[in-house]
């Protein structure tokens, strides 16, 4: 009786089992599907940016952190910014510019002997004047004598005035400055060999200076020029020399500080010579004309170089405000190494033109350069006539 109750019980038990099982695997697998429906419809994920960038980038760009994109060309040497290489004037520009600028600075020279050589009597006070005037500008004892008769000569067989007083003045200032003399430089190479040029000078006449300024007038002659910076015992005077070649694109040898000053001069020739170089121009130390270990140095580096090339020019660097003291430094020099051209710097301000004249005399050697002022390109070849011009503008 039991038995036969509970069967029934037991069927509609399991038949409700069977269904709710079946409801949940419905439901189950309905919600399955909708997630993945869902998932299939949201955004993909963006992938981590690398560790070494801050951020991800649409488009990573050369040299920079973020990996490039292997279709993207590297750099090569020309995208490569250069540093901008300065362009020195012409030797044309430059000398009209500094005979404008002598002219400033020396004309109380001209005009004082036009005003004297103008009077209407040319007594001998008159002439004791002249002669005060051209030994104040440094002229020199000897030269001014010989001026001073020349015009005197002149003057009284052709006559004086305003204009045909300038016009002998001209002519006899011009031939003491001699313009017969050679002021060419020897800047070409010859013998599959770049030409040396040695520039000497004591401690303050913008030695370095002049052979940066040099450097320029070479450069803007198309000329490939070597720099050696042989003043080793002046850190501050590599560092000088490096700085004005690198504005003009010029290479600088150079060695450690307290080094062998020939060494780093032979050094410097030979890298020339290996590079086919133009010019090779060679800065010295500041030699003491009182020093004459420091003046036999001088002479050791000229002997170590001629070793690699012969040398074809030294210049010998004066400062044009030290007067009489310059004609002294030049003649230790000379006595030294064979000067073959001098180079006037500081010739505006307080020089004295008349330097010009009195150092040639004393060296039998041509001014071949002339600096004006503090400018890069403020130095040009001299030349005699446009020199008497400035001085009578």
């Amino acid at each position: 009786m039991l038995t036969s109750q509970l069967v029934p019980l037991l069927a509609d038990a399991v038949l409700y089992a069977i269904i709710a099982v079946a409801v949940v695997l419905v439901a189950g697998t309905a919600g399955l599907v909708v997630t993945r429906r869902r998932r299939s419809e949201l955004p993909a994920p963006a992938k981590p940016a690398p560790l070494d960038t801050a951020a991800p980038e649409a488009e990573p760009t050369v040299g920079e952190d973020a990996e490039e994109p292997r279709d993207t060309p590297t750099r090569t040497l020309e995208d490569t910014e250069l540093p901008t290489l300065e362009k020195p004037e012409s030797a044309q520009g430059r000398l009209v510019r500094l005979r404008s600028r002598l002219a400033r600075s020396q004309g109380s020279l001209g005009k004082g002997l036009l005003a004297l050589l103008s009077r209407d009597k040319l007594d001998e006070e008159a002439w004791e004047d002249i002669e005060t005037t051209l030994i104040t500008a440094d002229v020199g004892v000897a030269p001014t004598q010989e001026l001073v008769e020349r015009l005197r000569t002149r003057l009284r067989v052709e006559g004086g005035g305003g204009d045909q007083a300038r016009a002998v003045l001209r002519e006899e200032l011009i031939d003491l400055v001699d313009p017969k003399l050679d002021r060419s430089l020897k800047v070409d190479r010859k013998d599959d060999q770049p030409a040396v040029v040695l520039v000497v000078g004591v401690n303050g006449t913008g030695k370095t200076t002049t052979v940066g300024k040099l450097a320029r007038v070479l450069v803007a002659e198309d000329k490939q020029v070597v720099l050696g910076a042989a003043d080793t015992f002046r850190a501050a005077a590599a560092d000088q020399l490096q700085t004005w070649g690198e504005r003009v694109g010029v290479p600088t040898v150079r060695g450690p500080e307290g080094g062998d000053p020939a060494s780093v001069a032979f050094d410097a020739v030979k890298q020339g010579v290996a590079e086919s170089a133009d010019v090779v121009l060679v800065d010295t130390a500041g030699r003491l004309h009182t020093k004459t270990g420091l003046m036999d140095e001088l002479g050791k580096v000229k002997r170590v170089i001629e070793k690699a090339a012969e040398v074809d020019e030294v210049l010998l660097v004066i400062d044009a405000t030290t007067g009489q003291n310059g004609l002294t430094q030049a003649r230790v020099f000379a006595e030294v190494i064979d000067v073959t051209g001098l180079v006037l710097t500081k010739l505006d301000g307080t020089a004295k033109g008349g330097i010009v004249i009195a150092v040639q005399r004393e060296l039998g050697v041509p001014v071949k350069l002339v600096g004006l002022g503090e400018g890069a390109d403020d130095m040009a070849p001299f030349d005699a006539e446009q020199f008497v011009d400035a001085l009578l503008d």
